[in-house]
């Protein structure tokens, strides 16, 4: 018997792959206009960065982050709106004062890191349980800091999506599900696969990270460039669920730039299929991640 299969599409991150691939989405216009096509296309969950419209750089400001959730809630979209946390823990180490950040640091308190989700109010949000080194630049989250931000996600309303890169952010995760930290029957995991540093996108990796989640864990995974859909395929067979998008990879196929989030997602449908399972709906999306109707966004856009 077949089952849904929930498709996420990261739309655009924060990385600077904008001359790389003039598809990736800039201005909140933008951004939310490839929300609702990657929608279109069979994608039920939209994973949202914003950026600096003037210069295509990663931002934080919530203003940009509203104008995109508010877009996309006045065109009636049902998908299921899930905001990033993510930027705010990057400590550049200066080799010569190694206590002193280094260019292109940006710390931030956990009120500053979640302010956009406490606003809009999305239906999910991710939560980095990780302090890695990330590329060339470390990724620090503290255990204490992952327990701010993730009383002050929950005290919204809405959903953490732990977004784990090796195995013992799975371990860390666990611990904040076992002790209460995160007070979901029903904690949500993000297995990340391929980042520079972090578990490699392997069937390997993948099975190894599931099989150390709680027994009643709702799990998605993706692997970045040229692993994004084999992993798809992976965690399909696996009875996960699975992520596509140009944050995560800016081709079709080799050599050959994707034209947008909707050819990225259009790709995972038929692999989905191919495979013997449905893509879910935005409404089966909900009610396996065990959202309230108070964090429906369609409720939000009336």
């Amino acid at each position: 018997m077949s089952r849904p299969v929930i498709i996420s599409c990261a739309v655009t991150g924060g990385a600077d792959t904008k001359e790389m691939n003039p598809a990736v989405p800039v201005t909140p216009e933008e951004i939310a206009e490839e929300v609702l096509s990657a929608h279109s296309a069979g994608a039920a969950v939209a994973h949202i960065h914003v950026r600096n419209p003037s210069t295509g750089k990663a931002s934080m400001k919530t203003s940009y982050y509203s104008e995109v959730v508010k877009r996309v809630r006045d065109a009636k979209c049902d998908v299921v709106i899930n905001l990033t946390t993510g930027p705010g823990a990057r400590f550049a180490v200066d080799t010569m004062s190694p206590l002193e950040p280094g260019p292109g640091s940006v710390m931030k308190t956990a009120e500053e890191r979640v302010a956009h989700v406490i606003e809009n109010k999305p239906d999910i949000c991710s939560l980095d349980v990780a302090t890695m080194n990330f590329g060339d630049r470390p990724m620090v989250n503290s255990p204490d800091m992952l327990a701010e931000m993730a009383q002050l996600i929950q005290s919204a309303g809405v959903k953490p999506e732990l977004e784990v890169f090796d195995v013992g952010h799975v371990s860390l995760a666990n611990h904040l599900v076992k002790t209460g930290i995160i007070s979901d029957s029903k904690p949500l995991y993000q297995l990340c696969l391929g980042i520079p540093w972090g578990a490699p996108a392997s069937p390997e990796s993948m099975t190894l990270m599931r099989n150390m989640l709680p027994k009643d864990a709702i799990w998605a995974s993706f692997g970045i460039s040229r692993y994004e859909f084999p992993m798809v395929a992976t965690a399909t067979v696996l009875g996960g669920h699975v992520r596509v998008g140009l944050e995560d990879n800016l081709y079709i196929s080799r050599g050959k730039l994707a034209s947008g989030n909707a050819q990225l997602v259009e790709r995972a449908v038929k692999i989905i299929n191919a495979i013997g399972e449905n893509v879910a709906t935005p409404s089966q999306a909900r009610e396996i991640f065990g959202l309230n109707e108070g964090n429906d966004t369609r409720k939000a856009a009336e």
